[in-house]
């Protein structure tokens, strides 16, 4: 049996509420009595596409990212609206983005990236039988399609050249059906 270190709230403040995220700053009682403070990042969540071709490759997009100042190549992604389903994100983000719809959507797994310092969720679709519509584009986004075979992509993660941890995540698990490895 594992022990309870369940920190219980004592006090909250919003240091910073912007559009994509709010900035929160508690003040809490640890298991032992003691008191601490936590600073920590709210965040609506967000939809990944893994977009595969019937030939198995893989579409990419590459992108710059201004917090590190370095173009990234990465899987379609993007944050979930306000009341929106996860899976209207993720067919709005693939269209968007790459221009492409799906015929067959499945839902992989729901993944908490920064459970250190935010609540943001993300979820993993995969997003087979693609055709592209066009490319409507989105305000401000400018970016790049990359269609790589799957083994093209993993030689890229092994490199480091794909250093996007949910892109190396899609990756990975789409590699793992691949392989018949998961179901």
């Amino acid at each position: 049996m594992s022990n309870d270190y369940t920190e219980t709230l004592v006090s909250s403040r919003t240091a910073y509420e912007g559009k994509l995220l709010t900035l929160k700053e508690d003040q809490v009682a640890l298991p032992d009595g003691s008191k601490g403070t936590r600073e920590y990042v709210l965040h609506q969540g967000a939809a990944m596409v893994i977009p595969l071709f019937q030939d198995g490759s893989v579409l990419l997009e590459r992108q710059f990212r201004y917090p590190l100042q370095t173009h990234f190549l990465e899987l379609p992604a993007g944050k979930i609206d306000p009341g929106e389903e996860p899976l209207t994100t993720a067919r709005r983000e693939l269209l968007e983005e790459t221009g492409y719809t799906a015929a067959e959507w499945r839902h992989l797994t729901t993944l908490h990236p920064c459970v250190g310092y935010s609540n943001e969720r993300l979820e993993l679709f995969i997003a087979r039988g693609l055709k592209h519509e066009g490319h409507p584009g989105e305000d401000g986004e400018f970016l790049e399609c990359v269609q790589l075979t799957l083994d093209e992509a993993l030689a890229l993660v092994a490199a480091g050249e794909i250093s996007d941890t949910k892109t190396i995540v899609g990756l990975l698990w789409a590699d793992k059906l691949k392989q018949g490895d998961w179901s």
